[in-house]
Parts: C-alpha cells; sequence; structure tokens
C-alpha cells in the first residue's frame, strides 16, 4: 500500500507512488526555505524603518506647551493674576477666549489676586519689578483717575469691542459713563457684553442702551448685580427689555436718579411700580413713546417718588387725566414738567392737575400737541402754580388770546413765553399780555403762528414793557411793518431780536424798532428778510455798533459791500457774522480784512457769488481770532486756492 504524506504546512493527506513521494518532498523544503528568506527580509525593513523614526524624533525639537491646553478654570486663575491694566490689556489681545475671561473676571476678585501676590512678593527687591511698578504709577496718574468715558456707535458696537472697553478701564476703577448707540448688523452688542461691563466696572454710574436690540432682561440684571453706584439709566428702543428687567435694576441700584426709557415695547406698569418702591432718590423720569404704559404705572412712579422727583417727561402715553392729578396733588417737588402728545388727557386733567395745588415748586412747564391745554387751564396754571417762569405751547390750538390774558393776571413772576403753532393767538392778544405782564418778564417767542398779523387798528392803550430783552417772530407771514414798528415802540430795553422768516418786513418796519432800543442791540438775527437793504443794515450798525456782537444776514440779497464799509468802521465787538446769499464781493472781504478792531470768530459767505479767488489773500489776513470760516458754494473761489487757505489759516476750520 503506497504510503501517506502531508505536503505544505499541514494540508491534506494523499497516496502516492514513491517517485512522486520523493519530488514532492524536496520541492516543499525549497518552498518554506523562500518563505524563510521573505520574513526574515521584512523584519530587517521594519527595523530600519523604525531605526530612522527614532532619529528624526531625537531630531526635531519637543513641542512647547501651552496655556490654551489649560481648563478655563485654571486660565481664569492665571488671567486674575495679571498684574497691571497694560499686562491684562495685552492678554485680551491673545485670542477671544482669553478676551471672554478677562471680561468675567470681578474688580474685587482683581484685588484679591493683587493682595495675594504682594503677600507672596520676594523680600529681595527685583530692578526689573521695580521698573515695571514704576510704569504702572505713570499709568495711574491723576489725569487717569478722573472718570472713564466712553461711548461705542453704530458698527463699531459689538461683545468684543465692549469686553475689551470694559478688561482695559478696569485697571482704573472701571467705566463710569457708558453709551452704546446702535449696534453691529450681525455682531451686535449683547448680554454677554454688559456682563463683562458689570463685572470689570462695579463704579459705573451711567449707562445708556440705544437701539442695541439684542440686549435683554438678563443683561440688564447683571448690570444691576454688579454696578449698584448705578445713577443714570437710558434705554431707548430696546425691544427685548421687559418689567423684568427693571425690577432688577430697582433691587440692585437704589441710588438711581435719572430714568429715561424710549419706545421699549416690552415695558409696562410692574416695572415703574418697582422703581418707585426701590429708587427714593428718583429725580428725573423720561418716558417716551411705551405704549404698555399706563396710570397705574405713573401714578405709582410719581406717589413713591414724592420727596425727590423733580423733573416728568411724558410723551406718547396712553394715559387719562388720572395721571395729571397725581402729578398734581404728589408732585411737591417738580420744578420741570414737560408733556407731549398726551391725547387722552383733556382739559379736566390739566384743570385738576392745577387745583390739587401740589405743584408749588413748578418753574418751568411745556405742553406739545395736548388737546386738553385750553384758556381754562391756563388760567388755572397760573393761579395755581405761583412759583411758574417758563412756559412753551406748541400746537395747542384752544389757546386763544383770552386765555393769554387770563394767565398773565395771576403769573406773578413769570419771565418767558415761548409760542409755536398756536393759530388762535393774534397781535391784540400778544399786546395784551405785554399790558399786563410782571416786572420780570424777559423773553417773548412766536414761531409759525399764523395769528400774528397786523391789526386794523392800534389798541387805545399802547403797552410799555421795559423788562423784555429777548424778542422772536419768526416765519410769521402776515407779521409786516405796521406790527414791527408797534413792537419797537412798546420794547425800548430789547437786546436779542430775532426776525428770521419775515420776508414782507422791510426797512420802514426795521428802523423805528432800531431807533427805539435804548439798551443796545447785541444779537441780531434778520435771516430770510428779503428786502430788508443797506440803509436799516447801516442804521443798525450806527447806532449799535458798540454792543453787536452776532448780526445773522442770511439770505438777504440787496445788502452789499456798503453794509461791510459800514461795520468796518463802528463795529467794536463784533464776533460773529453771517453774509451767506448775499451780495457782498471781494471789495468788501478787503474792507473787513483791513479793519483791525474788528476780532471775527465766524464768518460764513456761503452762495455769496460775488466772492471770487481775488478775496483769497484777504481772508488770510483775518486774523488768529478767526475760528470758522464758511466758503460752501463759493464756486469762483477754487479748490486750489482753498487749500492754500487752510495752510495758511491752520487753526480755523474752514468749510468749502
Amino acid at each position: 500500500m503506497p504510503a501517506l504524506y502531508a505536503y505544505g504546512d499541514g494540508g491534506c493527506l494523499v497516496s502516492a507512488p514513491a517517485e512522486l513521494a520523493r519530488l514532492f518532498c524536496r520541492g516543499a523544503v525549497q518552498q518554506r526555505k523562500r518563505t524563510l528568506v521573505a520574513a526574515t527580509a521584512v523584519a530587517a525593513a521594519a527595523a530600519e524603518c523604525v531605526r530612522v523614526a527614532k532619529k528624526q524624533r531625537q531630531q526635531l525639537p519637543l513641542p512647547l506647551p501651552s496655556l490654551d491646553a489649560l481648563p478655563d478654570e485654571c486660565l481664569f486663575e492665571i488671567l486674575r493674576r495679571v498684574p497691571g491694566g497694560r499686562g491684562r490689556g495685552a492678554s485680551a489681545c491673545v485670542s477671544r477666549r482669553w478676551l471672554a475671561l478677562l471680561g468675567s473676571i470681578r474688580a474685587s476678585e482683581l484685588g484679591q489676586a493683587a493682595a495675594a501676590a504682594a503677600a507672596d512678593t520676594p523680600s529681595l527687591p527685583d530692578l526689573n519689578e521695580e521698573f515695571v511698578m514704576e510704569e504702572e504709577d505713570k499709568e495711574k496718574s491723576p489725569a487717569d483717575r478722573c472718570a472713564v468715558d466712553r461711548v461705542l456707535e453704530g458698527k463699531e458696537a459689538t461683545d468684543v469691542r465692549l469686553s475689551a472697553m470694559a478688561v482695559v478701564a478696569g485697571s482704573r476703577g472701571g467705566l463710569e459713563k457708558l453709551a452704546v448707540r446702535g449696534s453691529h448688523p450681525t455682531r451686535g452688542v449683547t448680554d454677554q457684553g454688559l456682563s463683562a461691563v458689570a463685572r470689570g466696572s462695579p463704579n459705573l454710574g451711567s449707562l445708556a442702551l440705544w437701539d442695541v436690540p439684542l440686549i435683554t432682561d438678563a443683561g440688564l440684571a447683571e448690570i444691576a448685580a454688579g454696578c449698584p453706584s448705578l445713577e443714570r439709566l437710558d434705554i431707548s428702543r430696546c425691544p427685548l427689555i421687559t418689567d423684568k428687567g427693571l425690577a432688577a435694576v430697582a433691587q440692585g441700584c437704589p441710588n438711581l436718579v435719572s430714568l429715561t426709557i424710549e419706545a421699549c415695547s416690552g415695558v409696562a406698569n410692574e416695572g415703574l411700580r418697582a422703581i418707585g418702591r426701590s429708587c427714593v432718590k428718583l429725580q428725573a423720569v423720561n418716558i417716551k413713546n411705551c405704549p404698555l404704559v399706563g396710570d397705574q404705572g405713573i401714578s405709582s412712579l410719581v406717589c413713591s417718588a414724592t420727596a425727590s422727583l423733580a423733573k416728568i417727561r411724558l410723551q406718547g402715553l396712553n394715559i387719562t387725566d388720572a395721571s395729571l392729578a397725581v402729578i398734581g396733588y404728589y408732585g411737591k417737588a417738580v420744578t420741570d414738567l414737560i408733556l407731549t402728545r398726551l391725547a387722552t388727557v383733556g382739559e379736566r386733567g390739566f384743570w385738576v392737575m392745577a387745583n390739587a395745588a401740589g405743584l408749588q415748586n413748578l418753574r418751568c412747564m411745556s405742553v406739545t400737541s395736548c388737546p386738553g391745554v385750553t384758556d381754562l387751564a391756563l388760567a388755572s396754571i397760573a393761579k395755581f402754580c405761583p412759583s411758574l417762569k417758563q412756559l412753551y405751547l406748541r400746537k395747542c390750538g384752544h389757546v386763544s388770546d383770552a386765555g393769554l390774558k387770563a394767565f398773565t393776571e395771576s403769573a406773578k413772576v413769570f419771565e418767558n413765553l415761548q409760542l409755536e403753532e398756536c393759530n388762535r393767538v393774534t397781535l391784540v392778544g400778544i399786546l395784551a399780555f405785554l399790558l399786563n405782564c410782571s416786572q420780570k418778564f424777559r423773553a417773548l417767542s412766536l414761531v409759525k403762528c399764523m395769528g400774528i398779523k397786523d391789526i386794523c387798528s392800534a389798541p387805545a392803550q399802547l403797552p410799555l414793557c421795559r423788562s423784555l430783552r429777548f424778542l422772536t417772530i419768526k416765519d410769521c407771514p402776515g407779521f409786516t411793518d405796521a406790527s414791527l414798528a408797534v413792537v419797537g415802540m412798546i420794547c425800548p430795553q430789547l437786546e436779542q431780536v430775532d426776525l428770521s422768516g419775515l420776508g414782507e418786513v422791510t426797512d420802514n418796519g426795521l428802523l423805528p424798532l432800531i431807533q427805539s432800543s435804548e439798551a443796545g442791540l447785541i444779537k441780531v438775527d434778520l435771516s430770510g428778510c428779503k428786502n430788508i437793504t443797506d440803509v436799516a443794515v447801516s442804521s443798525l450798525v450806527k447806532g449799535h455798533g458798540k454792543s453787536l456782537k452776532k448780526v445773522s444776514l442770511e439770505g438777504c440779497s440787496k445788502i452789499t459791500d456798503a453794509s461791510l464799509f459800514t461795520m468796518s468802521e463802528s463795529c467794536t465787538e463784533l464776533a460773529e457774522l453771517d453774509l451767506s446769499n448775499c451780495m457782498v464781493s471781494d471789495y468788501g472781504v478787503a474792507i473787513l480784512a483791513s479793519a483791525s478792531h474788528l476780532k471775527l470768530r465766524v464768518l460764513s459767505l456761503s452762495g455769496c457769488s460775488k466772492v471770487t479767488q481775488k478775496s483769497v489773500p484777504f481772508l488770510g489776513n483775518l486774523g488768529q481770532s478767526l475760528e470758522g470760516l464758511n466758503l460752501q458754494f463759493c464756486n469762483m473761489i477754487g479748490n486750489h486756492n482753498i487749500a492754500s487757505l487752510e495752510k495758511k489759516l491752520w487753526w480755523c476750520d474752514i468749510l468749502a
């Protein structure tokens, strides 16, 4: 029987003749030899690769250790021990991670770290350390220790900038005043930026947030928790801030003295109630265009702060007569009251506010677009507000001559009356007012009052108001020469006169006013009086040249070099002169420049088509007193001459 043989590495058993068995056994031995040789070569190659790799690793430098490999907790402890504001500022520039960690360090934690570092100071002096300390002392000079005020506007308002600002300012006690106006469209200021400010600026006293839509109650709560010294808060167009944020401010900032909230749709009555309960030092409140604020919020605020609240401004709110009644009763410390666009407040509200007899200290009152202001309300205000000195009425269509007469009979210390777009008031009412006004009355302003126009016959008894010093009659198209002549006769002590926009006034009306003035005119504005000529201006300058300091003749197209010649001879105190769009020429400019006694600070030649490049040498000789020069739309001068003039008058602000 043939023998059984196993071939290969443990393969199957087969039977074969003896010759075949000998043949296959010889082949298997050769195959095993080749396998052993290949395995030995592979092992040698692998060993060589390992040796080369080890040699390369030995030649490469070892990787440097990095602080970024540390967790936030360890890095926080390191950064809060960095000495000095310069070192922290440099650290903040490393990365946003470092900046965020530095922004999360409270000022108190920096103090603790500095104290710990001082305790570990070596006994032997280090010259390098002393040099650094001297630099830190220079950084903290008296000029640097003053209030740190910062403003972020528009695209610059981002969390990164705000955090960096807070970190750098933290070395000098932190920010004391901060205003954020606007926000970056994609990376705007958020609660994270406010948190950095709150942690690094515990002495923050004033914060203004205007049009910052990403700020929420959480950011305001951080400010309240970290800035207990906050005194002034101004929030405008921040839709995500609600009563919850104001409640946090009320709890954390008891020293608040001024609060402004404008166009914040989430703020309602509860927030104002919380402010009133906790902020007992509140002195000024400005609430504008907040649709959810009503009588409850305003009443609670005024009642709680009755002892300190001095200034109140309410605009565009859904309040009724009840709020004004509360102000009239509890506003014992109120000195300034501004009411604007209160459509749901009627005559009864103003009458009750006055008759409550609480506004004994009211000095200034402004009312705009409030239909509740009538003659009856005006008489009550004058009667029960004995300290009232200034009254500004705008777009109050129910006020007439009768109301002014009743008002002036009761207002004993009244000084200033401003009427704008009160079309039922006529010149007869103004004359009656001046006839009965107090001896302290000093200023009268009539702007865009369509009822102020010439009267057919003057009253039998013309008043003589010697106390009136400031008169403004502006943009009243019906006011002409006859009315101006009457005003000149009854007001002999005028010092400042503004007649801008009275296109119908001529020399015939202006000359009596100039001639009747006894005190000496100081400021005269005739802008837009297109019918005034050199005759009236020359009379003005000759009669009041020693007292005139400011003259505006913008748009007086009949004014020529003759007026400038008179000014150069008679004016000794003139500092501001506006000749825009007048018919003055190079000759007139040369006359002004030759008057050595003239010390003009501001000169406007805008739109003077007759002023050419020939005026440039004379303008350059106007003297060191010149601070502002307006050459806009003087196309005959040329850019090259403007450039040479800027070099010569390098200290002067030139508009061209």
